[in-house]
């Protein structure tokens, strides 16, 4: 599956920001500690989450970023497709001409794979920054 480190960790860091979002504006530096991601990686990511509306930023002594949204209307696909990341198991443009192998055939287990590209996309489609939030205070008790 190619789903770099750029999509994961945009999806733990909004997570985390998701985690304590009632304490105000989170900074990066805190997200880059308890996440344990580069801070330049990070600033990069949320560069992007902000230019997407998932992210606004908060200027001052207690600045730091806050959720453009309510966790429980932010899609983990939202948060994957704003980094410009996209599950895919295939190699090949779905309509394309040109088959997996880069030839004028599909390979014999292409429609397989689409498949299951269409049910991690539906799956993460489904599942809401909220429920990783939620997820991790039923651990935590």
């Amino acid at each position: 599956m190619k789903l770099t480190t750029k999509g994961r960790y945009a999806v733990m860091a909004m997570a985390d920001l998701a985690s304590f979002k009632d304490q105000g504006p989170v900074s990066l530096s805190d997200i880059s500690l308890r996440q344990n991601i580069s801070l330049p990686y990070l600033e990069q990511i949320f560069l992007k989450l902000k230019n997407n509306n998932l992210v606004k930023s908060v200027r001052g002594a207690k600045g730091g970023y806050k959720l453009e949204l309510s966790p429980d209307e932010i899609k983990i696909s939202n948060i994957i497709s704003a980094v410009d990341e996209e599950v895919k198991m295939l190699n090949c443009k779905k309509d394309s001409k040109k088959g997996c192998n880069n030839k004028s055939s599909k390979c014999i287990t292409h429609n397989l794979w689409d498949q299951l590209d269409q049910h991690i996309n539906n799956f993460f489609e489904k599942v809401k920054l909220q429920d990783l939030v939620k997820k991790k205070q039923i651990l935590n008790k």
